[in-house]
């Protein structure tokens, strides 16, 4: 089912679609002290991928989520740290991964990660579900987060009870040709530097021959070029590009569980047509919102509250009703 959204206001000065992206660059919240557990799953290599876990205080968790964040991202950027706050005052209990190489994990585990990780993703899956004990778990992607998640499912459906994702790429070759832009030159070298100081953190990573020519690369295509798609056994970026894009197999009937999807027309970024084209496929299962503002992974709505958004409040909604409409008996 997809839904045009409409009767929702922008929240002022946060006006189109790149004000609302950039606002929780330019309105960093300040950081309360993170008091989060932490967990670190060994990963098939030999490293280890590092998750924090909030928890609701004086109950049992309703349910359990998986959030991941997006590319350049961390468990500790701003937009995951508030949605997390809010689904644990919803009474959910939130593990906020860490992908390979991010925020503190760094030094964990060697390498970057890809748009398909499913090496490492699958045992944290399994991890997480194991300490869900028996209660529902729900997986949370923001941008490429909810790509990586995806693809997860695509080859383990069993992995999560139900997928929301936000602003995620489903075609990573018409995001990458989105992103090359003009107009989003300054986004591209913002990702592009962020991206070049990952991988220089853990030079034993790197083939000698590509270190000389790291320092040229210019766009996101040219990392994935030259980091990405070797270092996840990719013949070639084009080859990443399609093999790491789930719209096919999102279009293909794969059995999954429940998806939500929110992504805004004028997300300036992650263009919209896949997910417009994946609604024209009438598929079940599936609930899909596209309003028409939010930006890339804004939503920065007015009725919303000062340290909220939009579609934090709908995802927070989706998870709710989908573990009251689980079968009786699950937990």
């Amino acid at each position: 089912m997809a839904d045009l959204v409409f009767g929702c206001r922008q929240r002022w000065p946060w006006i189109g679609g790149d004000l609302q992206t950039l606002r929780d660059t330019l309105m960093v919240p300040r950081g309360s002290a993170d008091r989060a557990q932490r967990l670190l799953i060994r990963a098939p290599d030999g490293g280890s991928l590092l998750l924090k876990l909030d928890l609701p205080q004086q109950q049992d968790p309703c349910g359990w989520v998986l959030l991941v964040h997006g590319l350049g991202g961390s468990s500790d950027r701003p937009g995951v740290r508030r949605l997390a706050r809010l689904l644990v005052l919803k009474g959910f209990a939130v593990w906020r991964l860490n992908l390979r190489g991010a925020g503190e994990g760094r030094s964990l585990a060697s390498g970057t990660y890809a748009a398909a990780c499913n090496r490492d993703l699958l045992p944290v899956l399994a991890a997480v579900r194991e300490r869900a004990g028996g209660r529902p778990l729900l997986g949370v992607g923001l941008s490429l987060g909810g790509t990586v998640l995806l693809n997860a499912l695509l080859e383990h459906p069993g992995g999560l009870d139900g997928l929301a994702c936000v602003s995620s790429p489903l075609d990573l070759g018409a995001c990458a040709r989105q992103i090359a832009r003009p107009r989003n030159a300054l986004y591209q070298w913002h990702m592009v530097r962020g991206l070049i100081r990952l991988a220089l953190a853990d030079p034993q990573a790197i083939a000698p021959a590509s270190l000389s020519r790291i320092a040229r690369i210019g766009t996101i295509r040219d990392f994935d070029a030259l980091i990405t798609a070797p270092g996840w056994g990719y013949a070639d970026v084009d080859n990443y590009y399609r093999e790491a894009s789930p719209l096919q197999g999102l279009c293909s009937g794969a059995s999954l569980p429940p998806l939500l999807f929110i992504h805004a027309l004028d997300d300036p970024l992650v263009p919209a047509g896949s997910l417009v084209a994946l609604a024209g496929q009438q598929l079940g299962n599936r609930e899909i919102l596209l309003p028409g503002w939010g930006g890339h992974n804004g939503f920065h709505g007015a009725a919303d509250p000062p340290d909220g958004s939009w579609a934090d409040c709908h995802v927070a909604e989706w998870l709710a009703r989908r573990c009251r409409e689980l079968p009786a008996g699950f937990l």
